[in-house]
């Protein structure tokens, strides 16, 4: 007596297929990517030489290219935030990394925080002065160990510990690029964000900076704070901040974007809109951001905020105005 026959057989295997977890489904590319950048707000001069204004929108858009190509061969956001910061770590245009701004005692001090929306965990490390990638070290703070934030020397000895690349303090300093900077772009450094959501629909945030310039040595503001100024999460968006930090701390301004959609049922344009114009006084700075349905918003009360995106719809382009 045939217990199962062929068309039981059948059956059976379209149910498995049926009842498989929803989670199976989900780890399937669908072919989307969107991911955004910026490289800070400020007030930079747009009737800048042409030159000067090109060489960011270039480092920009190299930027953008690394994460985009990561994205496009089913790379995770977490992996694309973190190189495109990395990179822009190592360019001593911007506020994070070489050529971080000084505090009022002549030293660097480096902030990074990094978040992953699949399951809300973070890695975060403020007060730095010999990490080379501070962003990269607050990944490993997330994956390595039981705590989200560190801070000051034992940052440092944590990233010693851990094996990232370690640089003499000067290599931070670059002179020349500074006092270039002061002259042509009227004291606008920025700190570095970047948001994206890859093929599996996981958003990942992370931001980078040397803080405000003239700091009080031990000052932290919102870069390395999980919800002001970064956040992440598949339920809703990605977030990172760039501005007066002090300002998206007392409002957890990337949380707050996330908390609108949750619980008011604002779009991701609304959200960001509502926390950047009505919420945070006008010309405290700007926040990039990504929301599950792969839509992006480029948000600033600045007069400029260096920021590109990149989507698989085709979408590529760097701006630094409105």
């Amino acid at each position: 007596m045939k217990i199962f026959s062929q068309n039981n057989i059948s059956l059976f295997l379209l149910l498995g297929i049926l009842l498989l977890p929803l989670s199976f489904y989900a780890q399937q590319p669908n072919g989307k990517f969107t991911i955004v950048v910026h490289g800070g707000a400020g007030s930079m001069n747009p009737n800048m030489e042409e030159s000067s204004k090109q060489v960011y929108l270039n480092s920009l858009t190299e930027a953008l290219i690394i994460g985009k190509e990561i994205l496009e061969n089913d790379g995770s956001s977490l992996d694309a935030v973190e190189q495109v910061v990395r990179f822009l770590e190592d360019d001593s245009l911007f506020n994070a990394g070489r050529g971080a701004v000084f505090t009022s005692e002549g030293k660097n001090e480096l902030d990074a925080s990094i978040m992953d929306g699949k399951d809300l965990s973070s890695g975060a490390v403020a007060g730095v002065t010999i990490i080379k990638n501070p962003i990269s070290l607050a990944r490993l703070v997330k994956e390595k160990t039981p705590h989200v934030l560190f801070a000051g020397k034992g940052a440092d000895e944590l990233g010693i510990e851990l094996g990232v690349e370690i640089v003499d303090p000067s290599y931070f300093f670059v002179y020349e690029r500074y006092e270039e900077l002061q002259k042509q772009m009227e004291k606008v450094k920025g700190t570095v964000g970047c948001v994206a959501i890859d093929q599996y629909g996981n958003i990942s945030a992370a931001t980078s900076t040397g803080g405000r310039t003239g700091k009080m040595p031990g000052r932290v503001g919102d870069t390395p704070i999980i919800n002001a100024g970064t956040y992440a999460n598949n339920q809703t968006c990605g977030v990172s901040a760039t501005g007066i930090g002090e300002l998206f701390i007392k409002h957890a301004a990337c949380y707050q974007v996330s908390v609108l959609m949750e619980f008011k049922g604002y779009t991701l344009k609304q959200a960001a809109e509502e926390v950047i114009f009505n919420i945070l006084p006008d010309g405290s700075g700007g926040i990039i951001s990504v929301d599950k349905n792969y839509n992006y918003e480029l948000t600033f009360n600045t007069q400029s905020m260096m920021r590109g995106v990149a989507t698989s719809d085709g979408v590529f382009e760097v701006k630094i105005w409105k």
